[in-house]
């Protein structure tokens, strides 16, 4: 088995299994909200896409972010800790770059899992099962530090052959005593998160995979496992 990292979206090839991470924030915030009762979370690419879901989906809200911002006309933003309650069965998600990262691995790869600080150790067992690629979400299509220091972080634990891209990646987390320095090395994205960059550094608070388990319409359908 072997395990390799896409350091954008657009790098990712065909793989039995993709682990998407943006840490910062739509793959914690995902988590977070399956472990506290969201029967599902519906990601979208398209604003347009999430409000028409909104529309059709009686017990839903709809969340996510531009440039971190709320979307105006949405009825919660992206961060992790807006979702400590479920507040319908039903969350449908637009954001930046996770959710689109989300809907292009979904094209690639035959199983899609979503990873992150909160949840290391439950993806990087299911990383472990068979060759598998770790999608880093990126920041507006470019590199970003801190999804290639959890891409790194599950690399680590997971015993597979490695490809240069992944070696790499482990290099960038073992560069970081914690991963509060490491999410906080950042030099892109807007300030005013440091509530959200602090919550999504704590590892392995949830023991949860979430999954690809289809589309809804335009949207990926993710669930807990």
């Amino acid at each position: 088995m072997s395990i390799h990292v896409a350091f954008t979206p657009v790098e990712t090839g065909p793989a039995p299994i993709g682990v998407v991470v943006d840490v910062l924030r739509a793959t914690s915030t995902i988590a977070q909200a399956l472990a506290s009762g969201y029967r599902r979370v519906l990601c979208c690419a398209e604003i347009e896409d999430a409000l028409a879901l909104r529309a059709q989906i009686p017990d839903s809200v709809v969340g996510g972010e531009r440039k971190a911002v709320q979307v105006e006309g949405f009825d919660v933003g992206a961060s992790p800790r807006e979702f400590l309650e479920p507040r319908a069965e039903t969350l449908i998600l637009s954001t930046t770059n996770g959710t689109r990262a989300i809907l292009e691995t979904a094209e690639r790869c035959e199983e899609v899992v979503l990873g992150s600080l909160l949840n290391l150790d439950a993806v990087a067992r299911a990383a472990a099962s068979r060759d598998a690629v770790v999608v880093c979400a990126g920041f507006q299509g470019a590199f970003a530090l801190d999804d290639a220091y959890c891409a790194g972080r599950i690399v680590q634990l997971v015993q597979s052959e490695r490809t240069d891209a992944a070696i790499g990646s482990e290099l960038i987390a073992r560069a970081f005593p914690n991963a509060l320095d490491a999410l906080n090395a950042r030099t892109y994205g807007p300030p005013g998160l440091e509530e959200d960059i602090a919550f999504c550094a704590r590892e392995n608070a949830l023991d949860i995979v979430p999954r690809l388990a289809g589309m809804v319409g335009p949207a990926a359908e993710i669930t807990a496992s």
